[in-house]
This record gives structure tokens, sequence and C-alpha cells, in this order.
């Protein structure tokens, strides 16, 4: 069998870049965030909470930032590839992400993915407010999307693949965790580290 659901961190996995940097950078603010995502993605601070601090710098850019940066998004090696090989086995794909519907969604569409689920950016009368609407996409929130999805697609063997703390929770409870391009605190816990920049090497992993 080679049917697995596979669920892909976002941010520095499937796509090259850490968004929310992106979108700071237009503010003046990328090394301050930039400085909050790593400790973050180290482990060391709660992901919600630095997730809030980093949103508010971007309190008063213009909704046309999204467009801007969508632009300058670029899809890590292999991609493409590798979801559609999962996909003709009659696998599925989704992404989650500590990251923000606006530009996962047109993304999610570029990639043909199965399920995407990320955090909504307020944005009102044009501009945004520095806040985020609804749940925070955190760990827990991850692994429910997993086992969501899983029960969704019937397919239970499933598939974890990320780089930051925030992927732990999903890939323990994944039966295939992978470590891509990762952080140290996550490839000491994962099940397979895939070296490298080319997410094509997940399909030997699976067996594709």
């Amino acid at each position: 069998m080679t049917e697995f659901l596979v669920v892909f961190d976002v941010d520095s996995t499937l796509i090259e870049d850490e968004v929310i940097e992106l979108l700071a950078e237009v503010a003046g603010k990328r090394a301050e965030v930039a400085a909050v995502t790593e400790r973050a993605m180290a482990g060391e601070l709660d992901f919600a909470e630095s997730l809030i601090a980093r949103v508010a710098t971007l309190q008063g850019l213009p909704e046309s930032v999204f467009t801007d940066v969508q632009q300058r998004i670029q899809i890590t090696l292999g991609a493409k590839e590798t979801i559609r090989a999962i996909q003709a086995a009659g696998g599925k794909v989704g992404a989650v992400s500590g990251g923000f519907n606006q530009l996962l969604t047109p993304l999610a569409a570029e990639l043909n993915l199965d399920y995407a689920r990320a955090n909504q950016l307020e944005v009102v009368d044009g501009v945004l407010t520095g806040k985020v609407i609804g749940a925070i996409i955190d760990r827990s929130a991850k692994a429910a999307a997993l086992s969501e999805w899983s029960k969704d697609s019937g397919l239970t063997r499933t598939v974890a693949v990320g780089d930051g703390a925030n992927d732990l929770e999903m890939m323990a409870l994944a039966d295939i965790g992978v470590a891509f391009n990762a952080k140290p605190v996550v490839r000491e816990k994962a099940d397979v580290i895939l070296e490298g920049k080319d997410l094509r090497g997940l399909l030997e992993i699976i067996g594709l």
C-alpha cells in the first residue's frame, strides 16, 4: 500500500521562506520579527504568544501586501513533483501552517493541495490591524488537523513533515514524522531526517 495522507508544515518546509518575515520586511520590522521566529521555532517561546507579538508589528500595512509577498514566495525544490506523486498513488496532501490563510489559500491552489489550514489575519477597511482572528494554529492545532484529515480522507497511514518545534506534536501523532531542513530539537525527535533541500527525497521514505 502506498496511499498516505501526507501533511506538510509550510514555512521553511513547503516553501523556502517564513512568510511573517516577508510581511515584516514590508513593515520595516524584519530583524525584530526574525529574532522572535527563531526563538519560537527552537522551542524557547510559546508559539501563540510569539505569533501575537510578531503579528502586532504588521499593524497598519495595506492589504495589498499579500499580493506583493505572494510573488516573492519560493516553493521548495521538488514540492510540486512530490505532491503529484503522492496523489497519483492514491494519497492525499495537506498543509497546516502557523502562517496565514491570505497567503496559504493561493499557494494551496497552485500546489493542488487536498487540505490547507492557517491563521487568519484581521483586515479592516483594507488595512491589517495587527491581530489574528479565531483560534491560533499552534502545535496542538496542527496535530488535530492531521487527525481530522485522516478521518475525512479514510487514509489511516499518515506522514507529517516539518522543521520547527511547532510541528513536533503532529510528527509524533503521524506514523512517520519527517524532519526536513529542521531545527536540532526536531531532528532529535523525528522518525526520519530528510537531508538537503529537495522534498523529492520524501518519496523514497514512503516507498514511491
